[in-house]
């Protein structure tokens, strides 16, 4: 089924999703594998907490 992914796949699409818009097929696809797997969750509130630190970090910009 289109619909179902595996951890690993999760765990690339929300790395992704940093750089890029998933489309509508991959988020609902993220979102039903988060809805069973607390691992992935997990990970995903890491991510979101890495994401905010960058996000926050005084005087870097972004740009190298």
């Amino acid at each position: 089924m289109i619909f179902i992914r595996t951890c690993k796949e999760v765990h690339r699409l929300v790395a992704e999703s940093m750089d890029r818009r998933a489309g509508i097929i991959e988020r609902a696809a993220v979102r039903l594998h988060l809805a069973i797997c607390e691992s992935c969750r997990r990970f995903m509130r890491q991510m979101d907490f890495l994401r905010e630190a960058i996000r926050r970090y005084p005087g870097d910009d972004g740009r190298r």
